[in-house]
């Protein structure tokens, strides 16, 4: 069949598009989609609560973004992370202080993030506090900060959905949803709270004994390679940090970030496993009180992502690439219908994309893929293949109008390299992300979707 036959073909299908009125706008959703009805579900989880997890343990949830907690030693308290900013930690502060007037003695950082370490002033005036970490805290900010690379800081914020306006966000899958006094990300340490740590130690781990309090802190790679986690073997107390909450991992986040050892994630996990906790107490999400209930959750969290790491690696020596592996990829059934591992913040598809690039990078194993089509060249020969620019125009149309809103945008990116400063192709693609993330259970997807549409409309209004 000739590329002339082909291209009328292509003509007439968008064709009988125009006579049933292209111009009309998109339909707003009659109802919301289960995934919005599920995330909203879970806005009850990130209600504000101080958790009593023992006695002497409490955990302020939904007060920060991260979880705060408060150790109550014979003469003095321990406070493991510090919420995101000074404001949450002083709120925080004062619901602990309705519990004990006792002075900080200590705080400990499960990791680098500024959602656990940007409320540490507030703390730290309430006494004169060790504050301890891992060695090597906060590396990967500091390793993407030596490179001059400031790009994660746009990306940060619309994963986070920072840039939208409050009626647009409706959590953030293990968070609720905040907004920084200042603009960007807040995933380095760095916001106006932050206190550098005063004690680190570099061994596997360390025992720490202080305000009549033993404990000991573990080094526990995951989704940090600083993070550790807290073991109180008096109460059989578990702080997980960021290696557990409930939530599928973040084993790649979509603002970027280096390799995330997902294996050694999992071993992470075993190690908790084998402290045989009582109560955990996750660094977002509530705490998991009762011993079976935890070690269920934390054999799930461990199964589940050593699953995908072997299935990921099963299916690249079978040569897939990493778009067939997100097919390839399937949890069991048995961990898909758990709450603690529906893809409320991470996603496994991005994790399958992620392990495959950490181990073997960016090519996929395809030849036709080491040296691909500009995107203008390739846009230009899709509208070449489809009868011309405005039938790929009408073509993307018709897709948004079916409700095939992945296609509408792949087509709008075409048009849009095609022509840069064209308005409708933006309108197409902007419409598309919002069909998308009404449909996207995971918040940051959501939120990512969400504030690029909104860009795209403001460049279109400029």
């Amino acid at each position: 069949m000739s590329n002339r036959t082909n291209c009328l073909r292509s003509w007439y299908a968008c064709a009988i598009f125009i006579a049933v009125g292209w111009l009309m706008p998109t339909p707003l959703m009659a109802e919301e989609s289960p995934a919005t009805k599920q995330l909203k579900a879970r806005s009850v989880e990130l209600r504000e609560d101080v958790v009593t997890v023992t006695d002497g343990v409490y955990t302020a949830v939904g007060y920060s973004p991260a979880n705060v907690s408060m150790i109550v030693g014979r003469d003095g308290v321990i406070i493991v992370d510090t919420g995101m900013t000074a404001d949450h930690a002083r709120r925080i502060l004062d619901e602990f202080r309705k519990l004990t007037d006792k002075p900080i003695a200590a705080i400990i950082y499960t990791h680098g993030h500024g959602d656990h370490t940007g409320g540490a002033s507030v703390f730290a005036a309430d006494g004169d506090p060790a504050v301890w970490s891992r060695s090597g805290f906060n590396a990967e900010a500091h390793a993407l900060g030596s490179t001059g690379l400031t790009v994660q800081r746009a990306r940060g914020a619309r994963q986070a959905g920072f840039k939208l306006p409050p009626n647009k966000r409706i959590n953030n899958g293990i968070a609720p949803a905040v907004y920084p006094k200042r603009g960007g990300a807040v995933f380095a340490s760095g916001q106006s709270g932050f206190v550098p740590p005063t004690n680190t130690f570099s061994d596997d781990q360390h025992v720490l004994k202080i305000a009549g309090v033993e404990l000991k802190m573990v080094a526990a790679p995951g989704e940090t390679a600083d993070q550790l986690y807290i073991w109180l073997p008096a109460q059989r107390v578990l702080f997980s940090g960021d290696n557990f909450y409930q939530s599928w991992p973040n084993l790649y986040a979509i603002r970027g970030t280096p390799y995330r050892d997902v294996r050694a994630w999992a071993d992470s996990l075993d190690r908790m496993l084998d402290e045989k906790p009582e109560h955990l107490v996750p660094g977002h999400t509530r705490p998991i009180l009762g011993e079976a209930g935890v070690k269920q959750a934390l054999t799930d969290y461990r199964d589940a992502i050593q699953f995908v790491f072997d299935k990921t690696i099963e299916g690249m020596n079978k040569g897939l690439t990493p778009d067939e592996l997100v097919e390839y990829v399937e949890l069991p059934a048995h961990l898909t219908e758990k709450d603690y591992l529906q893809e409320y913040y991470g996603n496994k598809q991005w994790a399958v994309r992620s392990i495959f690039n950490g181990l073997l990078g960016w090519y996929d194993g395809n030849p036709t893929n080491l040296f691909p089509l500009s995107p203008r060249k390739e846009a230009e020969r899709m509208a070449e293949l489809a009868g011309g620019q405005e039938v790929l125009m009408q073509c993307a149309r018709k897709a948004q109008a079916d409700g095939d809103h992945q296609w509408a945008a792949q087509l709008a990116d075409h048009l849009i390299a095609l022509d840069p400063d064209a308005r409708e192709p933006k309108v197409i693609k902007a419409d598309a992300l919002e069909s998308l993330a009404e449909q996207l259970l995971t918040a940051t997807g959501r939120n990512y979707y969400l504030t690029v549409a909104q860009e795209l409309r403001s460049q279109v209004n400029e």
